[in-house]
């Protein structure tokens, strides 16, 4: 049984998540919390190297079925070696992305079946979902712009260079978890980053999550 308290973030690319994550974990430890912040792909060592070759400008030639596994691999290893360590030492944890983006990228964008996605990722995380997902949401078009103009200072990975339709779609299947999901939770992200933590806080506190 896990001790400590489980939230995922999720969104488009260049919905501010990252932004966001650190500016809670700013505001939760000033309050006395201990607070570890994570991403996907990625969060232990073996991820991170996951992390690498899925996002890795070059691969183009990487099966979408691939990805998906991928992923899950991914997704597995930072669970393992990161997350559950962190939760049972009674810890909060952060994480940019987790199951939901799976769902979004590879099952609706990428045309694999969900049922399918869901498969290999259950194998992964045995039941072990987040508590609450914080759903920052931007278009399509706001958030490639921000991917646009911060390079330089953020990776421009293979999947910032997918079409407006593919991130479109990517944006329309969070929505409609949120509409069908009572652990997700949306936020706009067309805030600045402080008043989108402070949005984040108030839900936390909410959901009984923090005090």
């Amino acid at each position: 049984m896990t001790k400590g308290k489980f939230i995922s973030l999720e969104g488009p690319d260049g919905s501010g998540k990252t932004s966001v994550v650190r500016a809670l974990k700013e505001i939760l430890e000033a309050s006395g919390y201990d607070v570890l912040t994570t991403r996907e792909p990625g969060g232990s060592p073996i991820a991170e190297r996951i992390r690498e070759v899925i996002l890795d400008v070059d691969n183009t030639a990487m099966d979408a079925r691939t990805e998906a596994l991928l992923f899950a691999a991914s997704r597995r290893q930072h669970l393992i070696e990161t997350i559950l360590p962190a939760l049972e030492k009674g810890q909060i944890v952060i994480t940019d992305r987790f199951v939901d983006s799976s769902i979004a990228y590879q099952g609706i964008a990428r045309g694999i079946p969900v049922e399918d996605i869901w498969a290999i990722n259950k194998f992964g995380i045995e039941d072990h979902m987040p508590d609450l997902t914080l759903l920052i949401d931007v278009s399509a078009e706001v958030g490639l712009e921000r991917i646009y103009k911060a390079q330089g200072q953020r990776q421009f990975d293979r999947l910032d260079q997918e079409s407006i339709d593919f991130h479109q779609m990517v944006r329309e299947a969070f929505l409609n978890f949120e509409k069908d999901n009572d652990r997700i939770i949306l936020v706009s992200g067309n805030q600045s980053v402080e008043e989108v933590a402070q949005e984040c806080i108030a839900i936390l506190k909410d959901k009984e999550l923090i005090d």
